[in-house]
């Protein structure tokens, strides 16, 4: 079954306001094993709107449209349902006296702008609102069923599961679902990711494979339809794991777990603590760290050490290592990493160095050195970040953090 998601609102255009609405939606179709081919948003115009409501309803078995059912002037889904189908609008006074009483019990004169949402299209069934004063509209018109809830996503998240859901399913006659499990890439690049797994790409349809490079890492998106969430997991275990062997330890995460929260559960499993020295980045990697609830067990502090002269009397960095390196160097930021373990009593710790830009050091913009400090040894890397400023900085607090994972475990990146 293939339903199509209409987002109403020139807010959403203008980028005012975030299509939340829009990717919850997509996301419950996927969770029932429906499909979604298209997406569409349409600002507050009537003549677009009806188009995209006949276009929508004549590709896919069912619309959902989501906004434009409120009580003002640009609120016209149910006008726009009404000249889409052909049916004229009626007035249920029924409704109309739930929202006089409403109005009354609030103590405040009724707008008479609101009865507006009394109106509906003739043979359309309007749909209990148990949050708000907008009821929702549900009707079948040639073979494809319609559906309109209001935009407050509170409103339209409860009236999808108790309207929309059910009826979908009983049409669809499908009990099955749409899993997906996404993996967390980083040291790669996306070309390069496609590249290493295009044999499983053209190997199945279900599950299928997909790409998104995402803020300096590749995820990695498997996706299977089956009877069951068990049934759709054992068609992608067995590719799950074969990309995880062809990737090891550069596949940090899966799904919504994050960065920090793998760091920080590798430390305690090794009761080890951890604290960052700062220059370029100024705490970012700390505020990372420092995040997630309970962190306090692991994490211990950091020195943003922004001046030379402070890597020196905070940190012990020698002279002499500045002097013959530089303040952008290897040396630079293992000297920094073993002087914060030293001053803030840690196991770990991570340092960072760099020329942020846009003005240049003794390195162009974008170079940076990381060095973590282990039990084991103090390993550094030397680094070309892209972007500008905010770019680099945010990219070098990132690549520190899955260094110093990687040093954790043991696994450090290939020199």
């Amino acid at each position: 079954m293939i339903v199509e998601v209409i987002a109403v609102g020139t807010e959403l255009l203008l980028g005012q306001i975030v299509n939340s609405n829009g990717a919850h939606l997509g996301g419950r179709l996927a969770e029932m094993g429906l499909d979604a081919h298209y997406q569409v948003v349409v600002g507050d115009n009537l003549d677009r709107m009806v188009s995209s409501l006949r276009t929508a309803a004549a590709r896919a078995d069912a619309v959902v449209v989501s906004g434009g059912l409120g009580p003002t002037q640009d609120d016209i889904t149910r006008e726009a349902i009404s000249a889409a189908t052909g049916r004229k609008l009626l007035f249920n006074e029924e409704h109309a006296a739930e929202l006089r009483a409403f109005w009354k019990g609030l103590g405040r004169e009724f707008p008479e702008s609101n009865l507006c949402q009394a109106e509906y299209p003739e043979g359309a069934e309007q749909l209990a609102n148990p949050r708000g004063t907008a009821p929702g509209l549900f009707l079948e018109h040639d073979g494809a069923l319609i559906f309109a809830l209001p935009g407050v996503p509170a409103e339209l998240y409860q009236m999808f599961d108790e309207h929309v859901a059910p009826r979908l399913r009983r049409r669809s006659g499908a009990g099955g679902v749409l899993v997906s499990r996404v993996l967390r890439i980083w040291g790669h690049g996306e070309s390069a990711v496609a590249s290493c797994l295009d044999d499983l790409y053209h190997a199945s349809a279900n599950p299928s494979m997909a790409f998104l490079a995402s803020e300096g890492e590749v995820k990695v998106r498997l996706s299977a339809k089956a009877a069951s969430a068990r049934a759709a997991r054992v068609l992608i275990d067995p590719v799950e794991q074969e990309v995880r062997r062809r990737f090891g330890a550069s596949v940090f995460a899966a799904d919504d777990q994050t960065l920090e929260q793998i760091l920080l559960d590798e430390l305690r499993a090794r009761r080890w603590t951890i604290g960052t020295a700062e220059s370029l980045t100024s705490g970012m990697a700390a505020a990372r760290l420092s995040l997630l609830p309970g962190s306090s067990d692991v994490f211990r502090g950091s020195a943003v050490t922004y001046a030379a002269d402070l890597k020196q009397s905070l940190l012990g960095v020698p002279p002499e290592v500045i002097d013959d390196h530089g303040v952008v160097s290897i040396e630079t930021a293992r000297a920094m990493a073993d002087g914060a373990a030293r001053v803030l009593g840690v196991d770990v710790a991570v340092a960072m160095t760099g020329a942020a830009g846009p003005a240049a050091l003794e390195h162009p913009p974008g170079s940076v050195a990381v060095a973590v400090r282990t039990p084991d040894r103090t390993r550094g890397r030397f680094l070309r970040m892209p972007g500008d400023r905010e770019r680099v900085r945010a990219f070098t607090t990132a690549s520190a953090l899955h260094l110093t994972r990687l040093g954790v475990i043991g696994e450090w990146w290939a020199e």
